[in-house]
């Protein structure tokens, strides 16, 4: 795991740039970090690493034999070893034991059809010095970022946007369609970002860059949703075989190892497998709240410790976390709405102290139906929308709760928004100002915004796949949207923040595309989610977590922010000369405050996802 940048220009390269850049990333890749300037001066390649796999000779920027292939690689290739047993076969050396030098001699032998080969998690750099080409690549659900620059004069990529802003060329200027993208989803959707130059290369993509044509880029890989015939014990005996394969897969580290543990399903099989495979106890680590019982998930991560033998460890986090919201933001490099990175980036910092790659369960939600807003939407389809009218008029009725997570709020957010086109209706039950954008904008702004295009990032998805039942198309959007944008740059930037590896076996390739085939009585019926991943894994699994909900990676923000952050949010948010009131109307930002703090309404994420906009405003003006 690593971090990579880099820069492509006919006319010269800035060598000291490169420098700085891998400097950058020093937190991704904080074992050794070095350059790379081919002999004309055309690219420049940089590197930051931490050792994992081969800790003696895998150094990067790596070549091959006579220099006139080089690469930059962050990630890990799971699949190394046989692809490495392929290679010799068809004659190439090897001089280490890194899945790097199999991606060097992978380019040799099958080119631009490369990572169709490579199982893992990667985004990687290839420089042809014969070709004077430059040939960048992304894994398949885009487990690892890759930012790319481009103007008249050369090409910038890198792992972060702050090693592009790092070169004295890097235009640094907002792209404004982005804020109200970010009002709308709690991110920007792929492939565009905060700045106007800068776009994330897509999950699945290759991106070519030569002397005599301009960039081309293409996808090499889809994930498909429409369902195959399969009989329930024959998924059951596959799906056992492949999570397993995965995890297994997952556990080949020469550095200590261990895994995030909340007492939810996914993260229990996956320690689960790791006891199964493990010579030693596994060293587990989850996270908990001291001053709030109602998101507090460690009484079942101890169970599933204990049922494992697991060496475990806790940490309890309470409201003085408000000082990480500028190391947040700092790991971001954008504003980012989700506030479950707090606790993300707590237990990884934490964990990080005795272990270097962890295994995490992240995936298993979304390609398996484990969240409440699937079955909302399966149900909405099938209900007449004359009787979520009435159910509405019955919600507007019921004591308003001003807790989110409380079930009289949850029905009245499914009702309302359930007889809305199903794009708006899955942004209402997940977005943070769905609808509301427009009102929040200073007068000059709205004009601008169109409430249907900034639904677009899940209106496409959902036109692609109309011809499959409902369930597969929340599906498929899911795993194109929020887990993209939101869930894996979350699980990246909170890790390697801390030189912290995490592997995912449920993103495991053979484990999503047996998960997309699955018909949807295997993944989701009344009153059950997840049905395939309890069934397959019942003997494994307490009874306790086998039956139970799904909880959240969730923040006491509407508490904490009616206490000790709410000096902060008056501080940040409320004081007129804030600079997002650049961009937003003071006033309905301040009612929302003001509700919050008399506990009349529940406006915490919407508060959470304001102040890293703002905080984000005042630290990229000051950096």
């Amino acid at each position: 795991m690593c971090g990579i940048a880099g820069e492509v220009s006919w006319s010269g390269v800035d060598r000291d740039a490169a420098i700085r850049m891998a400097e950058r990333l020093r937190h991704r890749g904080p074992d050794h970090r070095a350059t790379y300037v081919s002999p004309a001066g055309r690219c420049a390649l940089a590197h930051a690493r931490l050792r994992i796999i081969d800790l003696e000779t895998g150094e990067q920027p790596m070549s091959n034999e006579d220099g006139s292939v080089w690469v930059v690689f962050n990630g890990e290739v799971y699949n190394f070893t046989e692809l490495r047993g392929e290679l010799a076969a068809h004659g190439h050396a090897f001089r280490s034991r890194s899945d790097t030098e199999v991606i060097v001699h992978g380019y040799e032998q099958w080119g631009d059809r490369l990572p169709e080969r490579l199982d893992g998690m990667f985004a990687l750099a290839i420089w042809d010095e014969r070709r004077q080409r430059l040939f960048l690549a992304r894994d398949r659900a885009g487990k690892k970022p890759l930012y790319v620059y481009r103007d008249d004069e050369r090409l910038l990529f890198a792992s972060e946007i702050k090693a592009i802003l790092e070169h004295p060329a890097a235009d640094r200027a907002i792209e404004p369609s982005a804020l109200p993208l970010y009002l709308t989803y709690g991110y920007v959707p792929t492939p565009l970002t905060f700045y106007r130059r800068i776009r994330k290369l897509p999950p699945a993509s290759c991106l070519v860059l030569e002397t005599d044509r301009g960039p081309r880029e293409w996808s090499y890989w889809d994930l498909d949703f429409t369902p195959q015939p399969i009989r329930a014990e024959e998924a059951e005996e596959e799906l056992r075989a492949r999570m397993r394969a995965a995890v297994r897969r997952r556990m080949i580290a020469d550095v200590p190892l261990g895994a995030f543990l909340s007492g939810g399903v996914d993260s229990t099989i996956v320690v689960g497998l790791m006891s199964e495979a493990a010579s030693a106890p596994v060293r587990t680590f989850s996270i908990g709240y001291s001053d709030d019982p109602v998101y507090d998930e460690t009484s079942y991560a101890r169970l599933a410790a204990s049922r494992f033998g697991a060496q475990h460890t806790e940490f309890m986090v309470g409201p003085q976390s408000i000082d990480l919201v500028d190391r947040l933001v700092d790991a971001y490099d954008e504003p980012f709405g989700d506030s479950s990175a707090i606790p993300t980036y707590i237990v990884s910092e934490l964990a990080r102290r005795e272990v270097t790659v962890a295994l995490v369960g992240d995936g298993g939600d979304e390609l398996f139906a484990g969240y409440l807003r699937f079955y909302a939407a399966v149900l909405s389809e099938r209900v007449p929308a004359g009787l979520f009218g009435l159910a509405a008029s019955l919600a507007r009725r019921l004591p308003h709760h001003a807790n989110s997570r409380s079930a009289s709020r949850r029905f009245a957010r499914f009702v309302e928004a359930a007889s809305l086109p199903l794009e708006e209706r899955m942004l209402r039950w997940i977005g943070f100002f769905a609808g509301e954008v427009g009102s929040l904008l200073r007068p000059e702004l709205t004009a601008e915004i169109d409430d249907r295009k900034l639904a677009d990032s899940f209106r496409e998805p959902l036109e692609r796949t109309r011809e499959l039942s409902p369930l597969a198309r929340v599906l498929d959007l899911n795993f194109r949207t929020y887990l993209l944008d939101d869930l894996l740059p979350k699980a990246d930037r909170c890790s390697m923040a801390h030189g912290l590896e995490l592997r995912s076996p449920f993103l495991d390739t053979a484990v999503m595309e047996l998960a997309a085939s699955l018909p949807d009585r295997l993944k989701l019926r009344t009153g059950t989610t997840k049905v395939i991943l309890r069934r397959a894994f019942r003997d494994l699994l307490p009874d306790e977590i086998l039956k139970r909900g799904k909880m959240g990676f969730g923040v006491p923000l509407p508490t904490w922010f009616r206490k000790e952050w709410r000096p902060l949010v008056e501080k940040r948010l409320l004081d007129p000369s804030a600079r997002i009131y650049e961009w937003l109307r003071p006033e309905p930002v301040r009612s929302m405050a003001e509700q919050h703090f008399a506990a009349t309404a529940d406006y915490g994420h919407q508060l959470w996802a304001l102040l890293t906009l703002e905080t984000w405003l005042e630290r990229r003006l000051t950096a």
